[in-house]
C-alpha cells in the first residue's frame, strides 16, 4: 500500500487570500494499514481569533499566544508530505493553507498526488444523510472524541479513508473500470488505487453472484420474498385490547412507551371507517402518536381482508419516518411478513437505458455531472428501489437526472420492448402485489386526473397531513408550464436530431433531415411566442403591483382582459406553432412506418427513435395544452402568467387552477372510493371539521369527525404572549420590524437563543436578519436565516440545534414539519399572522366565487386558512410530554380583531399574557 499523509487544519477563517491564517495542525502519516507517525501543533496566526472559530474549536487567543509560528514548524512539516499522497476532508481547503504558508516560508508548493475524503464518501456512500466529517463517523461508528481539533479530526479521516478503500474492494469490475474512465474528471488522483484494484480482480477473477449486468451497468440483484399468510385475532377489538394493555404488545417493542387513550380511539375510528365503507376526518393533535394509530388498523384490515390500502403523504419525511421507524415496528407486533411498496411518479427513479447512454457520450463534462454519474454508478450496486431520493446529487447533478429519469420513457408501451429492467416498472409490479402501498399526495392527485390510472386498483385510503389536499389537487387538476420546459425537450430532440446513428438506414436518415427546418422553425415560434407573453405581462401590470410570493410579477390571463390586436397575434402565433408541431409528428409517423416495414421497430439499437417518438409525442400535448389555455375560455378555471421582471424576455410561467376544487375531488375521490381516512394535526378551526369537508367536497357525505386532544398538560407547558405597544404595520413597515428585533433578542436573551422566529414574508425575514446582524454581536448568539444563510430546512435547522446559543429565521416550509424537541427550543416567535396574499389570482377568483354565491370569502376562506397555518406554527414548541417554552405573537390583531378568538379557540387552551414588551419579558424569566 501507498504512503498517506492526513492532514486536517484550524484556522482563523475560510480565506488565505484573505490573510485567515492556521492556528493548529494535525499530521497521521499512514502506510500498510498501520499509522506510523501523528504530529500536532497549535499555531501562533499573529491576529486575534474571532469568536465563532473559538466557539466552534474551543481554541482561544490565550491557548495559542505562546505557540510556535507556522514559520518555525515549516521544515518538520514539509518534509512529512515526501513521496506520499496528501489526504484531507476537502483537500482544497487545506492546501490552500498549507501552501500558502509554505510559499510565506520560501518552499515550493506541495504538487503530492492527493485524495479528498469528501469526493471519496460522495462517490463510494451515495446514500450517506451527509458528508461532513462528523455526519459520516456517526454512520460509519467510528469513534469522535474531540470534533473541530486537528488531531482528533485526522484520526477519524484516517478511519474514514480506511472504510473507503474497503468499499473500493467491494465493487463490481465493470464499475472501477467505468469509474476510472471518468477518473480525469476527479479532484483525487485515484487511477493508480483503481488500477490496482481491478488488476486485483482480474488476476482473482473475483465477482459477486448480487450483480447483474444491465444495459452495461453493474446493478444489485433483487431476490423476491414470500410472504407468511395471516392468521387474524378474533376480532379487532381484542387485538386492540393486546396491542395496547399487554407486556408483549406495544411496550415491547417502542421505548418508554406510555399507553394513550387517544391512539387506541384513532385506531378504533380508522378500521370501523374501513369496515363500514365511510369517510373519516380525524384531528390527531400532537403527541397522539397518530401515524402507529392508522398503520395498525390499515396493515391488520388489508391482511384480514385481503384488500389493499393506500397510505398517502405530503412529506418525503413522513414517508422515510414511517418507512424506517413505524413499520419495522407494526412489523415486529403482527409477528407475519406483509407486503409494503413506496410508489413515487416516474420522475423520481432512474433509467437504466439512458443512464448507460448518458456515459457514453458525456465527453465535455463539468465536475458537478461527473461526481455524480460516479455516485449514480456506485449507487446502482446497492439500490433496490432505483429511487433518486436515496441520494443527494450535487446540485447540477439535477439537470442530468432529468435527462435519465424514467420520467423520459414516454412511450410507455415502445419503451417496454427496448428497455426491459426499469426501476419504476418494478415499483409498479411491487404496488400491484403489495399489501400496503405508500404514496404521496403529488402521485394521488396526477392519478385522479388521468384517464388510465397507474396506481393499482384500491378503495381505502388514508391521507396524512391532509390539510394540505386541497392545495396539491388545484395544482394537478390545473397547469404549470413554462419555457424552460419547452427548451428542455427542445435541447434533447436537438440532440438526437443532429447525431448519426450508424444503425438507421438512408431512408431513416433522410426522413430526420427534412425534419430539421420544422423543428428550428417550431423553437422560434416558442420563443417568439413566449416573449409576447413577457410583454403583456409587463404592460398590462403598469404599476408592478401584483406579485407572487416569490416576487413575480403576476397577471390573471382572461381574453376580455387582453387587447384584440393581442390576442389576434396570439393566434396567429398559436397556427403557426401547431402546424410545425403537427408536421412533426407527421414525419414521425413516416418513421415509425418506415422502421416496421424493415421490421427492426423493437431492435433496442433504435432505442434513439424510440425517444425521438417520445419527445415530439410530449411537443404534441404540450402544444394542445398550450392552445387551450391561450385560446379557450372556462369560467371555472382561472389562468395567471407569471414573469421575473428582470430576467429573460422568454421566461414566462403559465398556471391555471380550477375555481371550485370540492366538486372534482367529490367527484374523482370521494365517489368512487369506499373510504378515505383524512388526518393530520391540524384540520379543525374553532373545533368544527366544516371549512375543511367544504373545501373537500365532501361535507354533504357526512363523513366520521373524531377529534383527538393532545395528552400533553399544555397549560403547564406553554405561555403564550401578545404585546400591546408594537407600532402599527400599516402605518410604518420599518418600526414594525425595528421592534420585531427588539423583541427578539431581548427573548434570546432570556432563553439563551433557542429561538425559532416564523415569518409570512420573505421580504421582511431578509430584513429582519440584517437589522440582527447589527444589533447581535457574533459571540452572542448563532444567526439562521432560510434562504439567506446556506443550507436546506433541514441543514439550517441541524446548525441551529448544534450551537448552544442560535435564533433561527424561518418562512414558508418552516412553519410545519419541523421537529425541534427538548431544550433545543424554548421560544417560538410568530411575527405575523399567516393570511394568505390577498392578491394572488386563485384567492381572488374563488373569493369573487363566493361573493356571488351570497358568502363571505374572509370568513369562509382566508380566515380558516391563515388559523390552520397558525396552529401547525404553535405546534413547533412542544413535540414531547418534557418540552416547556413561549409562544410570542407579535401580530396584535390577535387580540385587538374580532376574528382572532378564532386563532386562540383554535390551539390548546394554554395562560394568554397581553402586557407591554418590556413586562412581558419580565413575566417570561420569571416563568422560564
Amino acid at each position: 500500500m501507498a504512503k498517506f499523509v492526513v492532514v486536517d487544519l484550524e484556522t482563523t477563517g475560510n480565506t488565505p487570500a484573505k490573510n485567515d491564517r492556521i492556528i493548529e495542525v494535525g499530521v497521521v502519516i499512514w502506510e500498510d494499514g498501520e499509522l506510523m507517525e501523528e504530529f500536532s501543533s497549535l499555531v501562533y496566526p499573529e491576529q486575534d481569533i474571532p469568536p465563532f472559530i473559538t466557539n466552534l474549536t474551543g481554541i482561544t487567543n490565550e491557548q495559542v499566544a505562546h505557540a510556535p509560528l507556522f514559520s518555525e514548524i515549516a521544515e518538520e512539516m514539509y518534509e512529512k508530505f515526501s513521496d506520499a499522497y496528501i489526504v484531507a476532508h476537502n483537500i482544497q481547503f487545506d492546501l490552500g493553507f498549507l501552501n500558502k504558508e509554505f510559499a510565506d516560508c520560501g518552499l515550493k508548493a506541495l504538487d503530492n498526488p492527493v485524495i479528498d475524503t469528501v469526493e471519496l464518501a460522495r462517490i463510494l456512500l451515495p446514500q450517506s444523510p451527509g458528508f461532513k466529517l462528523g455526519q459520516l463517523a456517526e454512520q460509519l461508528n467510528i469513534q469522535h472524541e474531540d470534533p473541530h481539533r486537528a488531531l482528533s479530526d485526522t484520526k477519524v479521516t484516517v478511519d474514514l479513508l480506511a472504510q473507503l478503500f474497503q468499499k473500493f474492494s467491494e465493487l463490481p469490475l465493470l464499475t472501477l473500470e467505468q469509474l476510472l474512465k471518468m477518473e480525469s474528471g476527479f479532484k483525487s488522483d485515484l487511477r493508480q488505487l483503481l488500477n490496482d484494484e481491478i488488476s486485483r480482480k482480474l488476476y482473482s477473477e473475483e465477482e459477486s453472484d448480487e450483480i447483474d449486468i444491465i444495459h452495461g451497468l453493474a446493478v444489485k440483484r433483487v431476490d423476491n420474498k414470500t410472504a407468511d399468510e395471516f392468521e387474524a385475532a378474533s376480532s379487532f377489538g381484542d387485538y386492540l385490547d393486546h396491542l395496547f394493555h399487554s407486556k408483549d404488545g406495544l411496550s415491547s417493542i417502542v421505548s418508554g412507551y406510555e399507553y394513550r387513550e387517544g391512539q387506541k380511539t384513532m385506531a378504533e375510528t380508522v378500521y370501523d371507517a374501513f369496515t363500514s365503507e365511510e369517510h373519516a376526518l380525524i384531528e390527531a393533535e400532537t403527541g397522539t402518536g397518530k401515524s402507529l394509530a392508522y398503520l395498525i388498523p390499515a396493515i391488520y384490515y388489508a391482511l384480514s381482508q385481503k384488500k389493499k390500502v393506500v397510505i398517502s403523504t405530503y412529506t418525503t419525511q413522513l414517508q422515510r419516518q414511517l418507512l424506517e421507524k413505524e413499520i419495522p415496528q407494526v412489523q415486529l407486533l403482527f409477528g407475519k411478513t406483509f407486503e409494503i411498496a413506496l410508489l413515487k411518479g416516474k420522475e423520481h427513479y432512474i433509467s437504466t437505458l439512458r443512464f448507460s447512454k448518458e456515459l457514453r457520450e458525456g465527453s465535455r463534462d463539468n465536475y458537478d455531472i461527473v461526481l455524480s454519474k460516479a455516485m449514480l454508478l456506485v449507487w446502482l450496486t446497492e439500490t433496490t428501489t432505483g429511487d433518486i431520493d436515496e441520494i443527494q446529487l450535487p446540485s447540477s447533478g439535477r439537470y442530468l437526472w432529468n435527462r435519465i429519469s424514467t420520467d423520459q420513457e414516454e412511450a410507455e408501451e415502445t419503451w417496454s420492448k427496448t428497455n426491459k429492467y426499469s426501476f419504476y416498472r418494478k415499483a409498479r409490479r411491487r404496488a400491484e402485489e403489495a399489501d400496503i402501498i405508500i404514496s404521496n399526495h403529488s402521485l394521488l392527485c396526477t392519478d385522479l386526473t388521468l384517464e388510465h390510472a397507474f396506481m393499482p386498483e384500491f378503495d381505502h385510503l388514508i391521507i396524512d397531513e391532509a390539510h394540505h389536499l386541497e392545495t396539491t389537487a388545484s395544482k394537478y387538476f390545473g397547469l404549470h408550464m413554462d419555457y424552460g420546459l419547452w427548451q428542455s425537450y427542445f435541447n434533447q430532440l436537438e440532440a438526437l436530431y443532429t447525431t448519426k446513428n450508424s444503425t438507421w438506414s438512408e431512408k431513416m436518415q433522410e426522413i430526420i433531415t427534412e425534419e430539421i427546418p420544422f423543428y428550428k422553425n417550431l423553437k422560434e415560434e416558442v420563443d417568439a411566442l413566449f416573449r409576447f407573453l413577457f410583454h403583456l405581462v409587463r404592460s398590462n401590470n403598469k404599476k408592478n403591483k401584483d406579485h407572487s410570493d416569490v416576487g413575480r410579477m403576476q397577471f390573471t390571463y382572461q381574453q376580455k382582459k387582453v387587447k384584440a390586436k393581442q390576442l389576434s397575434a396570439i393566434k396567429e402565433m398559436m397556427a403557426r406553432l401547431a402546424a410545425d408541431v403537427n408536421h412533426l409528428g407527421r414525419g414521425m409517423d413516416t418513421l415509425t412506418d418506415h422502421l416496421a416495414a424493415e421490421n427492426v421497430l423493437t431492435d433496442s439499437s433504435n432505442s434513439d427513435f424510440v425517444e425521438m417518438a417520445a419527445f415530439i409525442q410530449k411537443l404534441i400535448q404540450m402544444k394542445d395544452e398550450l392552445n387551450h389555455y391561450l385560446l379557450n375560455e372556462d369560467e371555472e378555471e382561472v389562468k395567471w402568467l407569471e414573469i421575473d421582471a428582470m430576467g429573460a424576455h422568454n421566461a414566462v410561467y403559465l398556471y391555471s387552477e380550477p375555481v371550485n376544487i370540492a366538486s372534482r375531488l367529490k367527484q374523482s375521490l370521494f365517489d368512487v372510493k369506499a373510504s378515505v381516512i383524512l388526518t393530520s394535526a391540524t384540520l379543525t378551526m374553532k373545533h368544527s371539521f366544516r371549512y375543511i369537508t367544504d373545501r373537500l367536497g365532501i361535507t354533504e357525505l357526512n363523513p366520521v369527525q373524531k377529534k383527538i386532544p393532545s395528552p400533553y398538560p399544555f397549560h403547564e407547558q406553554v405561555r403564550l404572549m401578545v404585546p400591546n405597544d408594537f407600532p402599527d404595520i400599516k402605518s410604518d413597515q420599518d418600526d414594525f420590524i425595528t421592534a420585531t428585533c427588539e423583541a427578539i433578542y431581548s427573548m434570546a436573551q432570556i432563553t439563551e437563543g433557542r429561538m425559532l422566529v416564523l415569518f409570512t414574508s420573505y421580504d421582511m425575514l431578509k430584513k429582519t436578519y440584517e437589522l440582527l446582524r447589527e444589533i447581535i454581536m457574533p459571540e452572542e448568539f448563532m444567526l439562521f436565516a432560510q434562504g439567506v444563510t446556506s443550507g436546506s430546512r433541514e441543514r439550517l435547522k441541524k446548525n441551529f440545534q448544534a450551537f448552544d446559543q442560535s435564533i433561527l429565521l424561518g418562512t414558508s416550509s418552516f412553519w410545519e414539519g419541523v421537529d425541534i424537541p427538548g431544550d433545543d427550543l424554548s421560544c417560538l416567535m410568530i411575527v405575523r399572522l399567516p393570511f394568505q396574499p390577498p392578491n394572488h389570482p386563485v384567492y381572488q377568483a374563488r373569493a369573487e366565487r363566493m361573493k356571488k354565491d351570497g358568502k363571505n370569502a374572509f370568513m369562509e376562506q382566508s380566515l380558516p386558512h391563515a388559523v390552520i397555518r397558525f396552529k401547525q406554527g404553535f405546534g413547533r414548541l412542544i413535540r414531547s410530554s418534557t418540552d416547556r417554552g413561549i409562544v410570542f405573537v407579535c401580530d396584535q390583531r390577535l387580540i385587538n380583531a374580532r376574528y382572532g378568538k378564532y386563532f386562540i379557540e383554535s390551539i390548546p387552551e394554554v395562560p394568554l399574557e397581553v402586557d407591554s414588551t418590556s413586562r412581558l419579558m419580565q413575566k417570561a424569566t420569571e416563568w422560564l
